[in-house]
């Protein structure tokens, strides 16, 4: 019965945050209430805040839970997250390993471009949020810098500002890949940027 129980809440949890993911995709942050997620899992206000004692807190779940089982991301006392894949992708440093890992994390790009674009859509409006994305992809920036650390290559003073560029250009392309006009397949975008990786991380 108490496995029963668990199993309950546990589905009642993910289904208020794919509420709350969806509705915010199609309404915006700040348009979205409590009351509307609550709605949209077919459930009750005094529900929600038995799960999350707010919007913002929901938010950061997103971010936290959602993004981070996406990315295979798992809690680290250091960083907050960590990729072990991109640390060991990084300190392999080989363009076959960073291509590798670029083209499965593109795989994954349309599960987390929205979570991405309602976190940074949130930082603006809910001053409990400032620079929610930002935040997490310093933990993925670290990733890089701790890689370039394993394998000695680099300058100390070098390898978070390498990071800082690689992630930068990663997620640019990520956010903007489907609606640009660069003028490069799939395939020919994934091989410029494992190109520019290469060359930051190598």
């Amino acid at each position: 019965m108490a496995n029963l129980r668990a199993a309950q809440k546990q589905m009642t949890r993910r289904l208020l945050l794919e509420s709350g993911l969806e509705l915010f995709k199609a309404k915006g942050y700040a348009a979205t209430t409590v009351d509307d997620i609550a709605t949209a899992a077919g459930t009750t206000r005094v529900t929600f805040y038995a799960y999350f004692p707010s919007r913002s807190e929901l938010m950061k779940a997103l971010i936290d839970e959602q993004l981070n089982e996406a990315l295979q991301r798992v809690r680290s006392p250091e960083h907050g997250s960590t990729a072990r894949d991109l640390v060991a992708t990084v300190a392999d440093g080989s363009p076959e390993a960073i291509m590798a890992w670029l083209r499965r994390t593109s795989d994954i790009w349309p599960t987390i471009r929205p979570i991405i674009r309602i976190g940074r859509d949130a930082s603006v409006v809910d001053p409990e949020l400032p620079d929610l994305v930002e935040r997490w992809l310093e933990e993925a920036i670290s990733d890089i810098e701790d890689g370039l650390a394993m394998a000695g290559r680099l300058e100390p003073h070098q390898r978070h500002f390498r990071g800082v560029l690689a992630m930068a250009e990663l997620d640019y392309v990520a956010q903007h890949w489907n609606g640009s006009d660069w003028k490069l397949t799939r395939d020919q975008m994934l091989d410029e940027l494992g190109a520019s990786w290469v060359r930051l991380l190598s």
